[in-house]
């Protein structure tokens, strides 16, 4: 098992103080701190929905997170304002996006309970009365010591919406470039009062996500119709994605039980160890449906209460196997889902047996039920492609989010006016 051990690395980013709040830069979701692990942050009333909340109102995001520690860490947070393509936004000062101080403790954890694996559960909501957002657009939230304000531990993305437009999106699986086969495409249409956006064409910029992967997001700036009180996109290759396949599920909700996908628990001091069931490759087979979370996971313990799971809820190393008859070639094979977001490729990748003909990998990862898939990235290249592992299913349910920003003559940052979700095969 020590294998299995060493292939939890994580590599550990430098921190730098600059641009204050946001790792080396780097405004991506990351794990720094190789302890952190278990991360979320949505609304609290739909853990799925994404991490989007309206200018103004009430709503409020709640991030978690998990310090793998025998000692509590007193942490604290910071918000960053970014642009549309998710770099600081340099024209707006901190006292421009926050009202107040843009710093506030994390004053919400608690101690696990009878778990092998020692950890403190971390939590807040945000914006709140200590930290209030003040403008709309992106946003990164940095969690760092109270003691180093400059060695972030944990980072998310988040946006803030206005509202005052609407974005409506279609879907269809007969595309510009192929018919109930291997893709799918979008129409979208912004509306607004007549005459609120002068300049559409330069004005207005599009992000579109597939199941919130940052891999799949493409960006549309030119509309192909403008109303006074619409503006449309339609027949662009930018809104044609690869359809994917839906995503695989497994589930460890009870260390007494072998559940969904799970084909032995075994117990080797310090961590329990699950192996998972030998998955195969997807590309050539028929397409069959499965009601997944669209890539998220839940926390969860089945033995107790189920709102005590963030501190009951155990670690275990789970063990993923994915038989391909022999090695990939020109790339590397690496696990996918909201379970490695903030992972780097070494940590999510999986290595070839030549005795075995497989692919073998590990993760810590707490008890609960998950969502996951395998991709293959093409050496020298930052591509991460589901298709050659999984397969491209013209049927397959897959989430698009639309956000729609605006950013007019003499205005200083990508303000968030719009967004709009569906749900492909519904």
């Amino acid at each position: 098992m020590v294998a299995a051990v060493a292939a939890l690395s994580i590599t550990t980013v430098t921190i730098t103080a600059t641009p204050p709040g946001v790792a080396s830069g780097d405004t991506r979701d990351l794990n720094i701190d190789p302890m952190v692990a278990s991360v979320t942050l949505a609304p609290p009333e739909n853990p799925y929905f994404p991490p989007i909340i309206v200018l103004g109102s009430d709503q409020r995001l709640t991030m978690s997170f998990d310090l793998l520690d025998y000692d509590v860490h007193y942490l604290r947070y910071s918000v960053t304002h970014c642009d549309a393509m998710w770099n600081p936004t340099a024209s707006l000062v901190e006292s421009e996006w926050v009202d107040g101080f843009n710093i506030a403790d994390i004053e919400d954890w608690v101690q696990c309970e009878a778990t092998f694996t020692h950890y403190f559960n971390y939590s807040f909501d945000i914006p709140n009365d200590r930290l209030r957002i003040t403008k709309s657009g992106n946003y990164v939230v940095s969690v760092y010591e109270q003691d180093d304000p400059e060695r972030v531990i944990v980072q998310r993305r988040f946006s803030v919406c206005e509202n005052i437009a609407s974005a409506r999106l279609d879907v269809t699986s007969r595309t510009d470039i192929d018919y109930n086969d291997e893709h799918q495409q979008l129409t979208i249409d912004v509306t607004g009062r007549p005459g609120m956006i002068a300049d559409p064409y330069r004005d207005l910029t599009l992000v579109i996500s597939q199941n919130n992967r940052d891999a799949t997001s493409a960006v549309v700036t030119a509309p192909t119709m403008v109303a006074p009180d619409k503006v449309t996109y339609e027949h662009r290759p930018e809104l044609i994605f690869e359809a994917g396949n839906e995503y695989r599920r497994f589930e460890t909700v009870s260390a007494h039980t072998l559940n969904m996908g799970v084909e032995r628990w075994e117990y080797f001091d310090p961590y329990y160890h699950v192996t998972l069931r030998q998955d195969k490759p997807r590309r050539s087979s028929q397409y069959l449906y499965d009601q997944t979370q669209h890539g998220h996971f839940t926390i969860r313990n089945a033995d107790t209460n189920r709102e005590n799971a963030c501190f009951t809820a155990d670690y275990a190393l789970t063990h993923f196997t994915l038989d391909t008859g022999g090695p990939v070639t020109g790339g590397s094979i690496h696990i996918d889902g909201e379970l490695t977001r903030g992972l780097s490729p070494a940590a999510t990748r999986l290595n070839y047996d030549a005795s075995t003909g497989c692919y073998h990998g590990t993760l810590l990862l707490k008890q609960g039920a998950y969502n996951y898939q395998y991709i293959y990235r093409p050496d020298g290249t930052g591509d991460t492609l589901a298709a050659p592992i999984e397969g491209n299913k013209y049927q397959t349910s897959n989430e698009y989010l639309v956000k729609v920003y605006y950013h007019p003559s003499g205005e200083r940052y990508d303000r968030m006016i719009a967004f709009g979700i569906i749900t492909s095969g519904r």
